[in-house]
């Protein structure tokens, strides 16, 4: 009861934050204040979130990676990735589309039960899974600054550059942002698919072959942008492409497999 209480809640103070900085982007509103009533709620709403997901994930029998605990897992990461960089970078208005993506993360955990895959750890595989788990929530932040570098991109070439889009940082400084992100997204990832071939016995068993296989298209997807950016200059249309194609690869492998293996053939 303690968990669902804390879990609304938390729930309740994302939708805040997320409505908060909605506003403040609205009226185009640049005081540095306002920006912080907003993640003010949401680090609460972190700190909620966070004793919610120690209580589910991290059982007495071990790690409980069910899927809908891993989303949250991920999404709780995810948030309080993005207020940290928020410190001295732009990202707080990612949060308009984060933080609610965290919520409904929150009340799924709350309201379905797949199965509940608890793992015994050692240290190398936890190594492997914190990796993992790092890139893909990197990978995602990266996923919704490409979503709204799209909208900008759309506005300024329809000669639009109004309402909102007057408050983001200049075009160039968010695509640089999203090549940041999705840098140490990649680096994270490589160190996830090399720790699961030292550290896991058999990265192609038939309960991961599914994951193994996306996950190393997805480095592909982000390798081939990574390398498009440095010998072409790759940008605009074509990097937002790239990115969210290999996001969504991703999200086949981590998300997908885990519906696939505990909801649909438990």
């Amino acid at each position: 009861m303690h968990t669902i209480v804390i879990g609304t809640l938390a729930i309740f103070l994302y939708l805040v934050a997320a409505v908060l900085l909605g506003l403040r982007l609205r009226n185009r509103d640049t005081n540095p204040a306002s920006k912080w009533k907003g993640l003010s709620a949401a680090i609460i709403a972190i700190i909620l979130h966070g004793w919610v997901v120690t209580h589910d994930v991290f059982t007495g029998d071990g790690l409980n990676l069910g899927v809908f605990n891993a989303l949250s897992l991920v999404t709780w990461l995810i948030s309080t990735i993005l207020i940290i960089i928020a410190i001295k970078r732009p990202t707080e208005n990612l949060g308009i589309i984060a933080f609610p993506g965290t919520a409904l993360a929150i009340a799924l955990e709350s309201s379905f039960t797949a199965s509940r895959i608890t793992e015994t750890l050692n240290t190398p595989i936890e190594i492997h899974i914190l990796f993992s788990i790092g890139a893909t929530s990197l990978l995602s932040i990266a996923a919704v600054q490409a979503v709204l570098l799209t909208v900008q991109d759309r506005h300024l070439r329809n000669k639009r550059p109004g309402g909102f889009i007057r408050a983001l940082p200049p075009l160039q400084a968010m695509e640089r942002l999203l090549f940041q992100l999705i840098a140490i997204g990649f680096v994270l990832q490589s160190l996830s698919l090399l720790s699961g071939f030292i550290f896991l016995e058999n990265m192609f068993a038939q309960h991961l072959v599914h994951k193994s296989v996306l996950s190393i298209i997805a480095w592909g997807v982000f390798a081939t942008l990574l390398w498009g950016r440095w010998k072409s200059g790759w940008r605009g249309k074509t990097a937002i492409r790239w990115t969210l194609s290999g996001f969504g690869v991703l999200v086949l492998a981590y998300i997908g497999s885990k519906i696939v293996l505990e909801v649909i053939l438990p």
